[in-house]
């Protein structure tokens, strides 16, 4: 059993690694991150208006998350199976003796990694604020794992769409579609709109958007609901992906 148990995670270590290694020997990588930090900076400093508040925190820069990764997840997500498919490799990959599950967890691990470094990136921001006042530092680092966890959340979507098309194009414009109800449920607007509903519908909605989790966890409350929404939601969305995969497999 243990040696069974070592075999999937060698599996996943190496699709992992040579996934995440492919993300930088290409400029994709490189390009993603410097995009994300200017994108970052200016949603901060120019819209956010870090400044002119005159408060020692990060929520001016935490609030666009969902909506700078609205088109910025998507962009690395798209290729995840989109291109092996058009390629041809895909069929290669599953002749290869790993398990599927291993193959799609271990493309959105280093997609996940990737995002990650890319938040970690911005730690300048962190120091400035501490720099400048004396922000709940716990406060901040519960909203860098909340905005991790609704990353995975875009990719696991992403991963899905990529899965059931060759044009990655067309996946980056139905996962930049899909991430926006999951983005917009949450809004006041949508819910104004359900008045009319009974108030468990209303709830239901609200409770499936990422706004509604993410804004909770960046005021520092760690609600292991909201923790495990992202995580059910993730893994949801990479069983569908598996799902997908084994369907055009068959196709």
């Amino acid at each position: 059993m243990n040696s069974a148990k070592n075999s999937v995670m060698r599996n996943l270590g190496i699709i992992f690694k040579r996934e995440l290694a492919g993300y930088f020997a290409t400029p994709l990588a490189y390009v993603f991150i410097v995009i994300f930090l200017v994108m970052s900076g200016i949603f901060t400093f120019d819209l956010g208006g870090f400044y002119v508040r005159g408060q020692a925190d990060l929520m001016p820069f935490f609030s666009f998350h969902p909506w700078l990764y609205l088109f910025m997840i998507p962009a690395i997500a798209m290729g995840l199976w989109a291109d092996e498919r058009k390629s041809g490799t895909i069929e290669l990959l599953m002749t290869l003796p790993v398990k599927l599950s291993d193959v799609v967890l271990g493309k959105f691990l280093a997609a996940w990694v990737l995002s990650g470094l890319a938040l970690l990136l911005t730690f300048p921001i962190w120091i400035t604020v501490n720099y400048l006042g004396s922000p709940d530092n716990g406060v901040i680092v519960a909203a860098y794992l909340g905005s991790w966890l609704m990353a995975g959340g875009f990719l696991a979507i992403g991963s899905c769409m990529s899965a059931m098309t060759r044009n990655s194009v067309i996946a980056f414009i139905l996962t930049v579609a899909i991430c926006f109800v999951f983005v917009a449920s949450g809004s006041e607007i949508v819910l104004n709109a359900f008045g009319w509903a009974p108030q468990i519908m209303v709830d239901a909605i609200a409770a499936l958007s990422f706004l509604t989790h993410f804004d909770s966890i960046s005021k520092g409350v760690l609600d292991i609901r909201d923790i495990l929404f992202f995580v059910v939601f993730i893994g949801s969305w990479l069983f569908a992906s598996a799902i997908v995969i084994e369907i055009k497999k068959a196709n």
